[in-house]
């Protein structure tokens, strides 16, 4: 986050440098009032595009046997923006190397998921899951390491998730 703020800062203070370079060709004719507008547009402009890089970027920064199952784009009232083109606010990956089969002879699997959400600063949790790829039915695991059958829920039959683990 501070570098987000560090390089928002500098955004503002180089549009605001494009707006001084603009008063300096007209010969001060320019108004005023473009160095902030260019500064306030400059770190605005700065700030949306990180916002919809984040996704990207943080793909980058995952490790090669981490596969993303489901990402949740949404708009919001604040950002007008969103409502045209939604961005990426969350995501959640499988780790490949987590996935285990307790039982040979039952086609059920363990594994841990990951979930990334964006916000102030970058949150991520995680937890581990059962998975019976028979009925498609997903448990996850509770604090005291126990499956939590009051959050079971079922899959679709072409989700991400399910062809990921069960394969």
């Amino acid at each position: 986050m501070f570098w987000t703020f560090v390089a928002t800062i500098f955004s503002g203070l180089g549009a605001a440098g494009l707006a001084l370079g603009i008063r300096a060709l007209t010969r001060k004719k320019a108004p005023k009032w473009i160095i902030p507008v260019f500064a306030g547009a400059g770190m605005l402009g700065y700030l949306v595009y990180m916002e919809y890089n984040w996704f990207e970027h943080k793909q980058t920064m995952l490790p090669g046997e981490a596969m993303v199952v489901s990402t949740e784009k949404y708009g919001a009232p604040w950002r007008p923006w969103t409502y045209v083109l939604p961005q990426v606010t969350a995501f959640t990956v499988l780790d490949t190397e987590s996935v285990a089969r307790d039982n040979p002879g039952k086609n059920v699997v363990r594994f841990n998921l990951y979930r990334f959400e964006q916000s102030y600063t970058d949150a991520v949790s995680h937890k581990m899951y059962l998975l019976n790829c028979d009925t498609r039915e997903l448990v996850p695991f509770d604090r005291s390491n126990q499956p939590d059958l009051n959050e079971l829920r079922t899959l679709s039959g072409g989700d991400r998730l399910l062809g990921a683990a069960c394969n």
